[in-house]
């Protein structure tokens, strides 16, 4: 791909490389020939508490948004990461309706989303505010709290930054910045070497059939799905039917296949520069209390231990994730419950009261 690579720009492009990588990695649900993977009984509860499902209208576009929970309690907006959609959280989710007006959002150019012209940091951001306002996320006596994965976590920090009259606080799940200085050349060759991925002259590809897209399904950066069954859940939700080039034919008849759901251009069309609105190397003031969680075998925590840029404030609060990767949803779900519970009940500690 013609494009700079430059360490300060947040680098999560949905880079599909064709490395040698072992079967469970480069195909995780190749082996179970379109049929859907076992699932245990936690799972199949926590999907059977359908969310609403509704759009809101932002900047000209309609956002796929959903819900679960009462108006009136505590709001939490999960976002979700580079080329995925709201329904990443759908399995989560559920577990924080009881006491809390939860939302998930596809955010433009992903999920059922409308593609715009071009994306930016700002646009995601008031994206994020008119999805909070439009279902309810204020009406709990508080500003909503961000949860956000990957992508989803640089769109929470910026918003917290920028906007930290908007959140109670924000809690970012396995998020980078970029790779170390060093890894910039391997990284720009690879992208080069592409052969999955869509660009402006190679558009999405059509697989024939469910069980073929299935098959190309892999998680980046690349890693082992942890459960398949969530792996699955999340890769069904990724796709929507389209029509098939000229000459290819659909074993049903119907002339369509599948086909992934994101925006092929979103990456030419998104302006990473400056996101911060100052130089993204240096410190910036972060009000908004934040936390972040992490999988302890991430390649964000390889990337920052070997010297990646990182904005994050000094001294903030940072819980690990054993025996996950970074898509802790799928390696590590109840894991994930289980903190972000711990957090919400008991962070951030409200301000003492005047004597």
């Amino acid at each position: 791909m013609a494009e700079d690579v430059k360490p300060e720009i947040h680098d999560d492009r949905p880079v599909h490389v064709e490395d040698a990588l072992p079967p469970e990695v480069q195909a995780p649900l190749a082996a179970f020939a379109g049929a859907e993977p076992p699932s245990p009984q936690w799972f199949k509860d926590a999907i059977a508490q359908q969310p609403e499902r509704s759009f809101v209208e932002s900047l000209g576009s309609k956002l796929e948004v959903l819900t679960w929970g009462e108006v009136g309690k505590p709001g939490l907006l999960f976002v979700h990461g580079n080329s995925a959609h709201a329904d990443w959280w759908s399995f989560i989710a559920p577990f924080f309706a009881e006491h809390y007006r939860v939302a998930s959002m596809s955010l433009a150019g992903m999920g059922a989303s409308d593609w715009r012209e071009r994306y930016s940091f700002t646009d995601f951001a008031d994206d994020a505010e008119a999805v909070s306002r439009a279902v309810g996320l204020y009406e709990g006596g508080r500003k909503p709290t961000y949860i956000g994965h990957s992508f989803g976590g640089g769109q929470v920090f910026f918003a917290a930054v920028r906007h930290p009259e908007r959140m109670h606080a924000a809690i970012m799940v396995d998020t980078g910045f970029g790779p170390p200085p060093e890894e910039l050349a391997k990284r720009q060759a690879q992208f080069e070497a592409v052969r999955n991925i869509p660009t402006v002259d190679r558009p999405s590809r059509v697989y024939p059939t469910l069980e073929a897209a299935l098959a190309r399904f892999r998680l980046m950066p690349p890693q082992p799905a942890g459960n398949a069954y969530i792996a699955d859940f999340i890769a069904r939700r990724s796709l929507k039917r389209a029509p098939l080039p000229d000459g290819e034919t659909s074993p049903d008849g119907s002339g369509e296949g599948w086909t992934w759901r994101f925006d092929p251009n979103m990456w030419a069309k998104l302006d990473r520069e400056r996101a911060m609105g100052g130089d993204p190397l240096e410190a910036v003031t972060v009000k908004t209390p934040m936390v972040h969680i992490y999988g302890a075998k991430s390649r964000i925590v390889e990337h920052r231990k070997a010297g990646a840029p990182s904005p994050f404030p000094p001294g903030m609060i940072e819980i690990e994730i054993p025996d996950a990767h970074h898509h802790i949803m799928i390696d590590q779900p109840l894991a994930l419950v289980a903190a972000l519970r711990a957090l919400l009940a008991a962070w951030p500690p409200e301000p003492a009261s005047a004597s």
